[in-house]
């Protein structure tokens, strides 16, 4: 039997394309700042997730060969039959109606989480607590939380995100399914996340299954096409296919569903702690863009009004070289007199020979680079100024100071 979801291989190849590229344009786009945020980002995931362990250690059920052996025992089956080693620590809790179950991974170890009420209302069918427990260790044997970090970009697309996260269910059923011992297994394993710890006895399947049908209107396309499960039914209806060796057919959904879902990005990227994981680094690639574009927009104020100081300058040299038909040797000469109350010049200078103005900012990361203000004598013998730097990027200076050129007066 084949493990894995048709549709997840291509989902995933289409995942990992669009997030390397994403990252690159975040590494470049950054000029490397990202990788700042890489420990803060780490140290903020150890805080988050170190707290949902020590929740787990200290108020659920550790499963171990004294506590709960016979749940023990099918852990460490389900594991060796889907080739997962170490096996995982396992828990046992009592949600209150939350998560039906869930896998975490913290410094290298994998942990799943059972809930107390699924394990009670399978009690009589022991071989479905199997397909439950397989389906946990499908995400460990698929190695699902390794790559979850580097798939965040992709993981927040509006439908590639929620279908790749589908297909994973798809996937983890089956492995559920593998770690059973026939169908039924699987069906019941399904029917007590449906209808409860006692009404599951008496679900019809067939009726279930059929429910799927009612997934072609609009609404539900549009709310399963955001979702990170398929439908209840659909899975179910996949277990039979899946055990009979059919093709799985499922409903077809409804066009325009798509075209809205295509607007709404996925905000389940994971789950729980996945979650924060999830939240903390895309709000530290955002953040190291935002630091790097606010440095460049200050950069650019600070700048512009060095220019400005500049522009003051070469009116002085202008000045005096048309009343004495020379330049000045100096700018205080010239009688220009520094008047900068924004600090956004440390040192401007006039060449002697050629009257090119220099002006010097007083930003750290320019500090020694100037902008050249180059005078040039027309025909007419009035002089026009231009303005740029060598050493200074571009996209920084005003767009009418971006060429220099040689001159003199």
């Amino acid at each position: 039997m084949e493990l894995v979801y048709k549709n997840e291989k291509p989902l995933f190849v289409g995942m990992l394309t669009v997030s390397v590229l994403a990252w690159m344009a975040i590494l470049i786009g950054s000029k490397g700042v990202a990788l700042f945020y890489a420990p803060v980002l780490f140290l903020f995931y150890c805080f988050a997730q170190s707290a949902l362990i020590s929740y787990l250690k200290g108020t659920a059920v550790h499963v171990t060969g004294q506590q709960f052996p016979d749940l023990k025992a099918r852990i460490d089956a389900c594991s060796a039959r889907l080739g997962v080693e170490p096996v995982p620590h396992a828990y046992l809790l009592q949600q209150g109606g939350g998560p039906n179950a869930f896998t975490t991974r913290f410094l290298g170890r994998h942990f799943i989480v059972l809930q107390a009420d699924v394990v009670d209302a399978l009690e009589e069918r022991p071989d479905a607590i199997n397909f439950y427990i397989g389906h946990q260790i499908g995400q460990i044997a698929r190695q699902y939380l390794r790559w979850a970090p580097l798939l965040i970009p992709a993981s927040v697309l509006p439908l590639l995100g929620a279908a790749y996260a589908r297909a994973r269910a798809y996937t983890c059923d089956r492995h559920g399914f593998h770690a059973c011992d026939n169908l039924d297994s699987a069906q019941i394993g399904l029917a007590a996340l449906a209808a409860g710890g006692k009404r599951w006895r008496r679900l019809n399947v067939d009726s279930y299954v059929g429910q799927s049908r009612h997934s072609v209107g609009f609404w539900m396309s549009f709310h399963e096409l955001v979702a990170d499960h398929p439908w209840l039914v659909k899975r179910m209806g996949a277990m039979r296919a899946l055990a009979q060796g059919e093709e799985v057919q499922q409903p077809e959904r409804n066009g325009l569903a798509y075209l809205l879902a295509l607007c709404v990005p996925r905000l389940g990227v994971g789950g729980g702690a996945g979650s924060v994981l999830a939240l903390l680094a895309m709000l530290g690639a955002l953040a190291a863009l935002g630091v790097v574009a606010y440095q460049d927009f200050n950069a650019r104020a600070r700048m512009n009004q060095a220019v400005n100081v500049g522009h003051e300058a070469t009116a002085a040299v202008e000045r005096y070289f048309y009343a004495n038909g020379k330049g000045p040797v100096s700018l205080e000469q010239a009688g220009f007199a520094l008047a900068d109350p924004s600090h956004a010049v440390q040192d401007i200078r006039v060449d002697a020979e050629n009257g090119v103005v220099r002006v010097f900012p007083s930003d750290l990361a320019y500090r020694g680079k100037s902008i050249a203000f180059t005078p040039n004598l027309d025909e007419n013998k009035k002089v026009a100024w231009r303005c740029g730097s060598e050493e200074i990027p571009a996209h920084l200076l005003p767009p009418a100071c971006r060429v220099d050129g040689g001159g003199g007066l």
